[in-house]
């Protein structure tokens, strides 16, 4: 497989991003495959299409997913948890996905996350998802729901120095569900 990511304006919301790959789709195969990309490019991909958040503010890995012309539909980034209490060294976060409406494209992140982690060596993973959203992508990589959390307040707003980095866009007060898998 080689390729690269086309030029684009990053500063146009309907920027397309292409990836050429040099593949042959199977019949019967999936028509999405993942691929390793850069954290820029998952940054820039978040900014463009993110329903409520800005992209992460670290990272351990970012994949992307692409169809069959090689166009990327979606990206997953994953870091240490937000959670001190959940950074054992061995648990790894899915900080954010994001995706343009492909179907099955957030379900392959999700799965193909998990199988990283493993090969990483980490034990666990996890993720939130707003109350609201109904968590079938996450069901069917295989992940369960391990509780809910209310609504809390952003993380930046406990500290003036800190003022500067809050997501004034982030949906603050909102209940979370936690979904996890153990590897």
């Amino acid at each position: 497989m080689g390729g690269g990511l086309d030029p684009i304006d990053l500063s146009k919301k309907s920027a397309v991003f292409v990836l050429h790959l040099n593949y042959v789709r199977r019949p019967g195969q999936q028509s999405l495959t993942i691929i390793p990309i850069s954290w820029r490019a998952a940054c820039a991909f978040i900014a463009l299409h993110h329903r409520h958040h800005k992209p992460p503010r670290g990272q351990k890995f970012a994949i992307a997913v692409v169809d069959e012309r090689g166009v990327m539909r979606g990206v997953a980034t994953c870091g240490r948890p937000i959670a001190r209490a959940l950074d054992d060294g061995l648990t790894l976060e899915v900080n954010r996905t994001c995706v343009d409406g492909c179907p099955n494209a957030n379900s392959a992140l999700y799965g193909a996350c998990a199988r990283i982690a493993r090969a990483m060596g980490y034990r666990r993973i996890h993720t939130d998802t707003q109350a609201e959203e109904s968590g079938a992508s996450l069901r069917a990589a295989g992940w369960e729901r391990l509780g809910e959390r209310g609504g809390r307040r952003n993380w930046a707003n406990s500290s003036q120095k800190l003022r500067h980095l809050r997501d004034d866009g982030a949906a603050e007060g909102v209940a979370r569900i936690r979904w996890g898998k153990v590897l």
